[in-house]
């Protein structure tokens, strides 16, 4: 065994769901076992088995995870940028590689939604939080129409589901190698250009 049997109970839990999160991101839910994820943090299956009842649990919370990280990254952007508007334009343009949190979350989501079908409390569980990632993600737009920066007539709430739309397209465009970097690129640029042109 590592270090990582040794340490605290709340570390090794976090340990184990980083852990997860990059064999899920690098593989998949489908594929990773609970028996690789243990050997790669460490610690023994049934040590994982103390702090989680099952793939699926660690899953849930492995997705909880990235999105509680990215949420974290878009709140800093947000304040630290001019306005709502370049905010989101900085998190559309944020560096994309298998460590960067709005890659792992679109990541997870695509394979939770292969699961989900047969799954309903991952079903629930991801429902709730894209809701939650919906909300945020309006809230931003709105924002963005206070400071005028965002037209006004645009509905937040769709064009909300929009942008995690285009999010999703993104993942799915790099997994089959159905968009390049230049065409995200062109498509974030149109987005942000119709979100902000005035009727």
């Amino acid at each position: 065994m590592t270090a990582a049997a040794r340490l605290p109970a709340a570390e090794r839990r976090l340990a184990l769901i980083e852990t997860a999160i990059c064999l899920f991101t690098e593989s998949s839910y489908h594929r990773t076992t609970t028996a690789e994820i243990a050997r790669a943090a460490g610690v023994s299956e049934p040590i994982l088995y103390r702090h989680f009842h099952s793939k699926r649990d660690l899953y849930l919370a492995a997705l909880d995870h990235v999105w509680a990280r990215a949420r974290a990254g878009w709140e800093d952007t947000l304040s630290g940028a001019a306005d709502a508007s370049a905010a989101l334009e900085a998190i559309g343009k944020e560096h994309v590689s298998v460590r960067a949190s709005k890659l792992q979350l679109a990541e997870l989501w695509v394979q939770a939604l292969s699961e989900a079908a047969d799954d309903p409390e991952l079903r629930n569980h991801l429902r709730r939080h894209m809701r939650e990632v919906h909300a945020f993600t309006a809230g931003m737009l709105r924002r963005g129409q206070e400071e005028g920066v965002i037209a006004a007539e645009r509905d937040a709430d769709a064009e909300a589901w929009s942008l995690l739309a285009g999010g999703l397209l993104g993942m799915v465009g790099r997994r089959i190698g159905l968009l390049d970097d230049a065409e995200l690129d062109r498509v974030r640029k149109a987005r942000l250009d119709w979100l902000r042109a005035k009727t």
